[in-house]
């Protein structure tokens, strides 16, 4: 066991601060282990210059892949992790979930899946200002736009607030901070879990609860890639069985509406004892209306029980 495990990166603070919890929790189960982490910039990183709507759940051009880039936007992110990982450069890579493509290539599986952290996204307000409710918001932004390149965010809050106005914002979270804290934003929308890794939670004004703003699937997980046919017996330890099924289901979700990056979709899994609960959210483009239903069974049974509620919704919305 006194063997080097490389894991990969991305260079972003919120990427590493992420990449090292995992690492902490590989070396107390492994304490004869050697870790090493391994950061590089994803494409995606490096096009956010150039492309000011580019973001996870952001629609950004028709056609965004790249030599060497599988999944579409997402794989922007994930593409030379993956690439690193396959020429053996890396042993592991460590992803947001959310990041990550639906379809993983066969030979690049998902080997572990720690406990989720909080799902929900966050209401970030100036230094110095308290939230007061939505009726409120418009007041406290003024002329200032709710900085979001998430059109999934933005409907849900527009639906809350519908007075307030929306504009994309790049960066990382503490770039995307500043930017508030500078007066460029009257508001941010960003995810609790991020917040929570970078140390920074109490900028966070306001928790939505699921009924108000549902998460994008697989927010707040965590995913560790791997090499097919690779011994990942140490990871034992820290993967979380409730955790990679509800992932399962949520994905699965995503993979029934087939809807492609510009259709905004959300979906939220909670498994409780033996039942699992899918609260979802789909619209069939930027500007149409969306729709929410909720499904609940077996927890042995969700992923049939995402697909079943995928078809609800795209029949809702003419799909």
């Amino acid at each position: 066991m006194n063997r080097v495990i490389r894991i990969g990166s991305r260079e972003s603070d919120l990427a590493v601060a992420q990449s090292r919890l995992v690492m902490e929790a590989i070396a107390r189960f492994n304490p004869r282990l050697r870790l090493e982490l391994v950061t590089m910039k994803a494409l995606g990183d490096l096009r956010t210059e150039t492309h000011a709507g580019i973001g996870t759940e952001f629609p950004m051009d028709p056609s965004p892949e790249a030599p060497g880039v599988s999944g579409g936007v997402k794989g922007l992110f994930t593409g030379r992790l993956e690439e690193a990982l396959a020429r053996g450069e890396v042993d592991l890579c460590v992803h947001s979930l959310k990041d990550m493509a639906e379809q993983t290539p066969d030979e690049l599986p998902v080997v572990a899946m720690p406990k989720r952290g909080d799902p929900r996204d966050c209401l970030i307000l100036p230094v110095g200002e308290g939230f007061r409710g939505f009726g409120d918001l418009r007041r406290l932004c003024g002329d200032r736009p709710v900085g979001s390149s998430s059109v999934r965010r933005r409907i849900q809050l527009h639906s809350l607030a519908p007075s307030l106005r929306f504009a994309p914002i790049r960066g990382n979270v503490p770039t995307r901070i500043g930017k508030l804290d500078r007066g460029q934003y009257g508001a941010l929308l960003l995810a609790a879990a991020g917040l929570e890794r970078l140390g920074i939670s109490h900028r966070a004004a306001y928790a939505f609860p699921v009924r108000e703003m549902i998460p994008a699937p697989g927010q707040g997980t965590l995913a560790v890639q791997g090499r097919r046919g690779e011994d990942y017996a140490f990871l034992d330890p820290i993967r979380d069985r409730l955790t990679e099924e509800e992932a399962r289901a949520e994905r699965g979700f995503i993979r029934a509406l087939a809807a492609g990056c510009a259709s905004p979709a959300a979906v939220y899994a909670r498994i409780s004892g033996g039942e699992i609960r899918l609260s979802a959210l789909f619209a069939a483009d930027t500007e149409a209306p969306f729709f929410r239903d909720a499904i609940s069974g077996p927890r042995e049974e969700g992923p049939a029980l995402a697909e079943t509620l995928a078809r609800r919704l795209l029949k809702k919305a003419g799909r």
